[in-house]
């Protein structure tokens, strides 16, 4: 059975997909997002399963991929920001030593994801939509993540090498 090297959570605009893919090529290892295997399964991006389905569908969906990339996954894992609202994934994510979160704050958070935010959860109000969802989630990252690497003021390059040591002492 597989596990991952390394396991991704955080916000939306935290840059978990753009920092995964640039361990992935300094580690020489596969990079996989759950987000992305829930679109390939459904044939049809997250906004539309919001629309379409509603978000509890979407969020099985994500929970079913979640622990398949869990389990099968032995790269760089990164999951959707609101995957940690499942207590079944916080279960299985207890169970990888390497979980990392990354974490900003709100005004970073709005300015990375824009004021015209196609991402389901945040129309109509971005930036109190975002105050709310880091509000109720940061907890969940803080209780399944080993460590923690604060983003605001560092490009993607530098959260690397942030995370690489994170590695290196396991």
């Amino acid at each position: 059975m597989a596990a991952p090297l390394l396991v991704l959570v955080g916000p939306p605009g935290a840059g978990k997909t753009t920092v995964a893919h640039l361990l992935g090529e300094r580690l020489g290892v596969a990079v996989r997002d759950t987000d992305a295997d829930v679109v390939a399964a459904e044939g049809v991006p997250i906004a539309d399963l919001f629309v379409d389905r509603g978000e509890a569908y979407f969020r099985e969906r994500e929970a079913r991929a979640v622990a398949a990339a869990l389990g099968e996954h032995d790269g760089v894992l990164s999951l959707g920001g609101g995957a940690v609202l499942d207590p079944a994934t916080r279960a299985l994510l207890a169970e990888h030593p390497a979980v990392v979160f990354l974490d900003l704050g709100l005004a970073e958070a709005v300015r990375r994801v824009g004021l015209a935010s196609s991402r389901p959860l945040l129309v109509g109000g971005v930036r109190g939509r975002l105050k709310t969802l880091l509000d109720h989630r940061r907890p969940l990252y803080l209780e399944v993540a080993d460590h923690v690497v604060r983003t605001d003021d560092l490009t993607a390059e530098q959260v690397v090498d942030h995370v690489l040591p994170i590695l290196e002492a396991r």
